[in-house]
């Protein structure tokens, strides 16, 4: 078992039974869980076909012969393992925790990232892995086994808030490298210009990928819960605020209410699938409603 502070077992305890499937259509090569586009025979019934000279006559279906007097054989959707880049935004914005005692939304996204990781290779599915602020960090490509899962471990347990966000550059230029259509999960705080971050999101969509959002907030960014006046610093920039509490409230968490429903409704347009986490929500709950969700739209 490869070792990391990100791998919760506790997580993996209460997952361990579902799976996550692609619900577009992906390509691939090993006998596996996800459907592919090429032809088989394994279990899932496809279409006839008319038999051919040096065809395996197993497959030949005698009711159809004694119905129309030709042979035909059945073929069958081939099952094949997905292809999955996680990418993990790791900008400074993402280093922000609210309680001391607390994770970070970057060591958060760091427990989540470790366990799709370890989640996706338990069932046989290629991962690979990507850390970005203004720009790709670091790239794992994708791989199927132990050393490859420790390597991605490894990675996150040395990786740090960075710089300014920049969220659309980075994935522009993954999605453009990336040569196997597969499923892309970007772990993130959603910072930046959402017409920009949807537009890089359409961009993989575009190319074939399925997507996810995994929307990582601290729970005082979704509540707000200050009461006194109180010095707000942005932790990319530097800028300081004296801000009273009392008369902000209400226009910020009717902003919050706004930028949540943006990207809400922007991931639903590009098809992409969206799920906010807060991180006071232990990430074994927040990740097994996510996956029973996704896994009755198979």
């Amino acid at each position: 078992m490869a070792k990391s502070r990100y791998l919760d077992f506790n997580v993996l305890a209460r997952i361990h039974n579902m799976q996550l499937l692609a619900k577009a259509v992906v390509e691939g090569f090993i006998l596996g869980l996800h459907r592919s586009p090429y032809r088989g025979f394994s279990v899932e019934f496809a279409e006839y076909r008319q038999y051919s000279p040096g065809d395996d006559i197993k497959y030949l279906d005698w009711k159809v012969y004694g119905k129309t007097d030709r042979y035909y054989l059945k073929q069958f959707e081939s099952e094949t393992n997905l292809v999955c880049y996680i990418i993990l935004d790791a900008s400074g914005s993402m280093g922000y925790r609210s309680n001391p005692e607390g994770l970070s939304k970057l060591e958060y996204g760091s427990y989540l990232a470790a366990c799709l990781a370890y989640f996706m290779m338990r069932q046989r599915d290629s991962t690979g892995f990507c850390v970005f602020d203004t720009k790709v960090r670091e790239i794992l490509p994708p791989r199927m086994s132990h050393s490859h899962l420790q390597h991605i471990l490894a990675t996150l347990d040395k990786t740090g808030p960075g710089g300014e966000t920049n969220i659309a550059t980075p994935l522009h230029d993954l999605a453009e490298g990336l040569k196997r259509r597969g499923l892309v999960i970007l772990i993130t705080d959603l910072l930046d210009d959402a017409k920009a971050v949807l537009s890089a999101l359409q961009h993989f969509r575009f190319q074939g990928h399925d997507a996810i959002v995994f929307h990582v907030m601290d729970d005082a960014e979704l509540t707000f819960p200050f009461t006194s006046m109180t010095e707000f610093t942005d932790i990319e920039t530097g800028d300081k605020a004296m801000i009273s509490p009392e008369g902000m409230r209400p226009v910020y968490m009717e902003e919050l209410k706004r930028f949540l429903a943006t990207y809400e409704k922007g991931c639903a347009d590009v098809k992409a699938d969206y799920k906010l986490f807060d991180t006071k929500t232990p990430l074994e709950i927040g990740l097994s409603e996510y996956l029973y969700k996704r896994s009755r739209f198979k």
